[in-house]
């Protein structure tokens, strides 16, 4: 074989080993591709008592999952999520604008799924669900950008997730508010009459007792002094009898 040929060849094997070498440090020097998802069977608009699953990959490896904050979208209230399942001793919080599951840390590098129910989901294409992911380190993972249709859920970049809904079925209609709904929406009851006439203060009953009559000190006043003078009438009439006597 002429030199110039093996030469050649060589070249080709070390531009060809060059470009794997690469390709290899390209795939494994970035962080893993960790997001959340959320996901239901039942994904369809005005759908009611609806379970979604959320799940969170974890993408720290000194810090397990601890937390997760859902910010939910128009038409779901917080008062309308119950909890579902998810890891042992977690609890669920309602928030003004969502809802927090949280509990002791996840073992490192282990992702998470917990489910809620949904009262009723709203008559929309789609629901975005912002979602904050805390470490037990302090990290915060926040998913919450949007993509070109409000968010595509697979992990580009930080987006949210998206739960995509059918169309309503035939007849279905919204809900009434939730009890509880009703009643942070609802104005504080109005004060009964009762309620709203004060009652009279000391003064003012004593002044009511004057007014309807004379109280049983005057009276018992008025009888002495009556007393009084008859005694002292009755006593002159006496003396002046012995004088003409």
């Amino acid at each position: 074989m002429p030199r110039t040929t093996r030469r050649h060849g060589g070249i080709r094997r070390a531009v060809l080993a060059a470009a794997v070498a690469a390709t290899a440090v390209l795939f494994t020097a970035g962080p893993a591709a960790a997001h959340v998802e959320v996901e239901s069977a039942d994904a369809q608009a005005l759908a009611q008592n609806v379970e979604l699953t959320f799940s969170a990959e974890s993408e720290s490896g000194t810090a397990g999952i601890s937390e997760l904050r859902v910010i939910l979208p128009e038409g779901i209230e917080p008062a309308d999520v119950t909890y579902g399942e998810g890891p042992e001793g977690w609890k669920l919080t309602a928030n003004k604008d969502g809802f927090t599951v949280k509990g002791t840390a996840a073992k490192v590098g282990e992702d998470v799924e917990l489910s809620v129910v949904v009262r009723q989901l709203p008559d929309a294409k789609e629901l975005v669900f912002k979602t904050l992911q805390t470490y037990s380190d302090g990290k915060v993972d926040r998913w919450i950008e949007l993509g070109e249709s409000g968010g595509d859920g697979h992990g580009h970049g930080n987006t949210a997730p998206v739960l995509k809904l059918r169309a309503a079925a035939p007849g279905a209609e919204p809900l009434s508010p939730s009890p509880s709904e009703a009643e942070s929406e609802s104005a504080s009851p109005t004060p009964s009459a009762e309620q709203t006439s004060p009652s009279a203060s000391p003064a003012a009953e004593a002044t009511a007792d004057d007014d309807s009559g004379l109280s049983a000190g005057a009276w018992t006043g008025i009888a002495a002094g009556v007393i009084l003078v008859a005694g002292g009438a009755f006593y002159l009439v006496r003396r002046q009898g012995r004088a003409q006597e």
